[in-house]
């Protein structure tokens, strides 16, 4: 997949729609795991990358030694919730992701949502990473309000996996709007973990994340919209279907 557009130093391939933004992706990691086969993938749950994901899915059913020694570390995780909860990021990435690729157990690494001790859990996470990373390709999403995972905004960010604690934009997103008590706390990768990615994926789709596209797009890094900091990568990609990209007003 070659970049289409840039903006200083980051990438941006703008897809005619979420179908081909998503057969772009599809391709790009398909071809990268081609190159190398036991790549460690650090996959995103919710809606945007779902399609990816059938993708993935389906390439799997026709080529499942494609997949036989890739891994996925989960990046994040609602705090608090009950094990297999289906509102917790890893039952969404077990239904759509691990099981459908034949993931086994040990090739599959995720948070603990109910964990006794969130800060020790947390600390797990980071000693696995340090032991078998670093990560190949991280896939994420674009929250709102800026945030990158659970990396939400704010006077600075935590560098390494934390317990995170969660935005009122974060609390509504679409996993957790039928619940009727919200997660009191999120578990993250951190900022550092994210940037240490080999190569990084960043998917956007929509009209309701052109705002927070528009504020991407500018020159600038700060903690107080950490998707900036992707301008700190240099294999990082934005890839975008045409409704998030700001209009641009005629003259």
């Amino acid at each position: 997949m070659r970049p289409r557009l840039s903006s200083a130093a980051l990438r941006i391939d703008v897809a005619p729609g979420y179908e081909s933004m998503s057969r772009r992706a599809e391709a790009w990691i398909v071809e990268e795991l081609k190159n190398k086969p036991s790549l460690l993938l650090c996959a995103s749950a919710g809606g945007t990358p779902t399609l990816l994901y059938e993708l993935l899915a389906a390439r799997a059913r026709h080529e499942p030694r494609l997949f036989a020694q890739m891994g996925i570390l989960q990046i994040d995780e609602w705090g608090g919730l009950p094990k297999a909860h289906p509102a917790t990021c890893d039952a969404d990435l077990r239904e759509k992701l691990v099981e459908p690729l034949g993931i086994d157990a040990r090739r599959y690494k995720a948070f603990a949502t109910d964990a006794a001790d969130p800060e020790k859990e947390c600390h797990r996470i980071s000693n696995w990473l340090s032991a078998n990373g670093p990560i190949d390709i991280c896939i994420l999403g674009l929250g709102k309000n800026g945030h990158i995972a659970m990396n939400e905004p704010g006077e600075a960010l935590m560098p390494r996996t934390h317990v995170a604690r969660l935005t009122p934009s974060s609390l509504n997103h679409p996993m957790l709007q039928q619940l009727p008590r919200k997660p009191r706390y999120g578990l993250t990768l951190g900022m550092a973990d994210i940037l240490a990615s080999r190569q990084i994926l960043l998917l956007v789709n929509g009209t309701h994340k052109r705002e927070a596209m528009k504020r991407l797009l500018r020159p600038q890094i700060t903690t107080a919209f950490p998707a900036s900091f992707l301008r700190l990568h240099s294999q990082a990609i934005v890839l975008c279907d045409r409704l998030a990209m700001p209009v641009r007003k005629s003259k």
